[in-house]
């Protein structure tokens, strides 16, 4: 088995084509990249929910410029859809403009 970054790939099913082997690792390497990058999405939106229930509406509008960019860089890197984004900081709006 070859190790690629934590990532065991078996020697079975390894591309025998110099290109190939290039491409598996790059992807490999990528997925690593998006999974970090879609992590920090997530954990972002959490802190944003975890501000939002201590209904603490200047703190909420000090993290959302923060959370906007780190959103807009992860749709921008086509990690999740830019609608996708753009639902999420809608619907964050809405609930800060209500507290």
């Amino acid at each position: 088995m070859t190790q690629l970054h934590s990532q065991a790939i078996p020697s079975a099913h390894m591309a025998n084509i110099k290109s190939a082997i290039k491409t598996v690792r790059r992807i490999s390497k990528q997925t690593l990249v998006n999974r970090s990058r879609k992590s920090r999405f997530r954990n972002a939106i959490k802190k944003m929910n975890a501000i939002l229930d201590t209904r603490n509406k200047k703190e909420a509008l000090e993290y959302l410029p923060k959370l906007n960019a780190e959103l807009m860089k992860v749709a921008k890197t086509k990690i999740i859809k830019r609608q996708n984004a753009s639902r999420n900081i809608s619907r964050i709006t809405k609930k800060i403009n209500v507290l």
